[in-house]
Protein backbone atom coordinates (compact mmCIF):
# COMPACT_ATOMS: atom_id res chain seq x y z
CA UNK A 1 0.00 0.00 0.00
CA UNK A 2 2.69 2.67 1.22
CA UNK A 3 4.92 1.46 -2.33
CA UNK A 4 1.96 2.78 -4.22
CA UNK A 5 1.40 5.83 -2.18
CA UNK A 6 5.13 6.70 -2.20
CA UNK A 7 6.49 4.86 -5.87
CA UNK A 8 10.07 6.39 -4.97
CA UNK A 9 10.11 7.69 -1.22
CA UNK A 10 13.54 9.02 -1.70
CA UNK A 11 13.00 11.51 -4.46
CA UNK A 12 9.30 12.50 -2.57
CA UNK A 13 11.85 13.08 0.08
CA UNK A 14 14.10 15.58 -1.57
CA UNK A 15 10.84 17.22 -3.29
CA UNK A 16 9.76 18.47 0.21
CA UNK A 17 13.24 18.98 1.20
CA UNK A 18 13.78 21.03 -1.79
CA UNK A 19 10.12 22.80 -1.51
CA UNK A 20 11.22 24.02 2.28
CA UNK A 21 14.44 25.64 1.25
CA UNK A 22 12.93 27.09 -2.03
CA UNK A 23 10.15 28.76 0.52
CA UNK A 24 12.56 28.95 3.37
CA UNK A 25 10.55 28.27 5.89
CA UNK A 26 8.77 24.91 7.87
CA UNK A 27 5.59 26.36 8.58
CA UNK A 28 2.33 23.92 8.57
CA UNK A 29 0.80 24.87 5.53
CA UNK A 30 4.54 24.59 3.28
CA UNK A 31 5.00 21.16 4.56
CA UNK A 32 0.99 19.79 3.96
CA UNK A 33 1.72 21.56 0.51
CA UNK A 34 5.12 20.24 0.44
CA UNK A 35 4.31 17.09 1.24
CA UNK A 36 1.25 16.89 -0.95
CA UNK A 37 3.73 17.87 -4.16
CA UNK A 38 6.30 15.84 -2.90
CA UNK A 39 3.32 12.84 -3.49
CA UNK A 40 1.80 13.91 -6.31
CA UNK A 41 4.36 14.44 -8.76
CA UNK A 42 6.35 11.30 -8.87
CA UNK A 43 2.71 9.70 -9.73
CA UNK A 44 1.94 11.93 -12.03
CA UNK A 45 5.58 11.17 -13.87
CA UNK A 46 5.92 7.70 -13.79
CA UNK A 47 4.70 7.25 -16.92
CA UNK A 48 7.71 8.83 -18.12
CA UNK A 49 10.28 7.28 -16.32
CA UNK A 50 12.49 4.88 -18.32
CA UNK A 51 12.26 1.04 -17.54
CA UNK A 52 14.56 0.27 -14.63
CA UNK A 53 18.42 -0.59 -15.34
CA UNK A 54 19.33 -4.28 -14.96
CA UNK A 55 22.98 -4.41 -14.09
CA UNK A 56 24.73 -7.62 -14.75
CA UNK A 57 27.99 -7.14 -13.58
CA UNK A 58 27.77 -4.80 -10.90
CA UNK A 59 31.48 -5.71 -9.58
CA UNK A 60 33.04 -4.29 -12.83
CA UNK A 61 31.31 -0.86 -12.13
CA UNK A 62 34.11 -0.32 -9.53
CA UNK A 63 36.91 -1.71 -12.43
CA UNK A 64 35.48 0.77 -14.38
CA UNK A 65 35.16 3.65 -11.71
CA UNK A 66 38.54 3.63 -11.36
CA UNK A 67 39.34 3.17 -14.83
CA UNK A 68 37.82 7.02 -15.60
CA UNK A 69 38.86 8.16 -12.42
CA UNK A 70 42.52 7.45 -13.82
CA UNK A 71 41.92 8.50 -17.54
CA UNK A 72 40.80 12.07 -15.70
CA UNK A 73 43.74 12.09 -13.82
CA UNK A 74 46.08 11.97 -16.51
CA UNK A 75 43.50 14.21 -19.05
CA UNK A 76 44.06 17.05 -16.14
CA UNK A 77 47.32 16.93 -16.78
CA UNK A 78 47.57 16.35 -20.24
CA UNK A 79 44.79 19.34 -21.17
CA UNK A 80 46.73 22.02 -18.43
CA UNK A 81 49.77 21.27 -20.95
CA UNK A 82 47.71 22.30 -23.60
CA UNK A 83 45.97 25.30 -22.37
CA UNK A 84 48.88 26.52 -20.71
CA UNK A 85 51.24 25.71 -24.00
CA UNK A 86 51.90 27.36 -26.59
CA UNK A 87 49.45 27.69 -29.51
CA UNK A 88 50.64 25.14 -31.68
CA UNK A 89 49.25 22.16 -28.74
CA UNK A 90 46.39 23.85 -29.12
CA UNK A 91 45.64 23.27 -32.73
CA UNK A 92 45.36 19.07 -32.46
CA UNK A 93 41.39 19.24 -31.74
CA UNK A 94 38.68 17.36 -34.04
CA UNK A 95 35.85 15.04 -34.01
CA UNK A 96 36.03 11.12 -34.34
CA UNK A 97 32.97 9.36 -35.18
CA UNK A 98 33.09 6.13 -33.24
CA UNK A 99 30.97 3.12 -34.05
CA UNK A 100 28.88 1.84 -31.34
CA UNK A 101 27.92 -1.24 -30.28
CA UNK A 102 26.51 -0.56 -27.19
CA UNK A 103 22.58 -0.29 -27.14
CA UNK A 104 21.36 0.10 -23.80
CA UNK A 105 20.21 3.31 -23.19
CA UNK A 106 21.69 3.74 -19.77
CA UNK A 107 24.96 2.14 -21.08
CA UNK A 108 24.46 5.11 -23.52
CA UNK A 109 23.73 7.76 -21.07
CA UNK A 110 27.07 6.30 -18.77
CA UNK A 111 28.98 6.66 -22.11
CA UNK A 112 28.10 10.01 -22.23
CA UNK A 113 28.90 11.12 -18.87
CA UNK A 114 32.03 9.86 -19.39
CA UNK A 115 33.39 11.17 -22.28
CA UNK A 116 32.16 14.48 -21.12
CA UNK A 117 33.69 14.29 -17.18
CA UNK A 118 36.72 13.35 -18.61
CA UNK A 119 38.85 16.35 -19.90
CA UNK A 120 39.67 16.44 -23.61
CA UNK A 121 36.55 15.10 -24.59
CA UNK A 122 33.13 15.98 -25.37
CA UNK A 123 29.88 13.73 -26.74
CA UNK A 124 29.03 15.37 -29.14
CA UNK A 125 26.28 14.07 -31.50
CA UNK A 126 24.27 10.81 -31.70
CA UNK A 127 23.46 9.62 -34.80
CA UNK A 128 19.25 9.20 -35.61
CA UNK A 129 20.16 5.40 -36.19
CA UNK A 130 21.93 4.67 -33.22
CA UNK A 131 25.19 3.49 -35.01
CA UNK A 132 27.70 6.56 -35.09
CA UNK A 133 28.65 8.91 -31.97
CA UNK A 134 30.63 11.80 -32.81
CA UNK A 135 33.06 12.92 -30.16
CA UNK A 136 35.23 16.11 -30.00
CA UNK A 137 38.79 15.71 -28.53
CA UNK A 138 40.85 17.89 -27.45
CA UNK A 139 44.25 16.48 -28.44
CA UNK A 140 43.65 14.69 -31.46
CA UNK A 141 46.72 13.09 -32.69
CA UNK A 142 45.74 9.76 -34.39
CA UNK A 143 41.81 8.83 -34.57
CA UNK A 144 41.86 5.05 -34.83
CA UNK A 145 44.14 5.22 -31.56
CA UNK A 146 41.15 7.52 -30.02
CA UNK A 147 38.45 5.28 -31.17
CA UNK A 148 39.73 2.30 -30.29
CA UNK A 149 40.34 3.48 -26.62
CA UNK A 150 36.75 4.74 -26.42
CA UNK A 151 36.03 1.32 -27.19
CA UNK A 152 38.48 -1.04 -24.87
CA UNK A 153 37.91 1.47 -22.20
CA UNK A 154 34.66 2.56 -21.91
CA UNK A 155 32.42 0.57 -23.89
CA UNK A 156 33.05 -3.09 -23.96
CA UNK A 157 32.70 -2.47 -19.59
CA UNK A 158 29.52 -0.65 -20.42
CA UNK A 159 28.35 -3.37 -22.37
CA UNK A 160 29.48 -6.29 -20.08
CA UNK A 161 27.51 -4.24 -17.00
CA UNK A 162 24.53 -3.11 -18.83
CA UNK A 163 23.80 -5.84 -21.62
Amino acid sequence: MIARILPWPFMSALLLIMWLLLNQTIALGHIVLGGVLAIALPLLTSSLRPTKARVKRPGLIIKLFLIVTWDSILSNIAVARIVLGSKQARDNSGFIKVPLDLRDPYGLSTLAVILTAVPGTVWSEFSEDGDILTVHVLDLTDEATSIRSIKDRYEKPLMEIFE
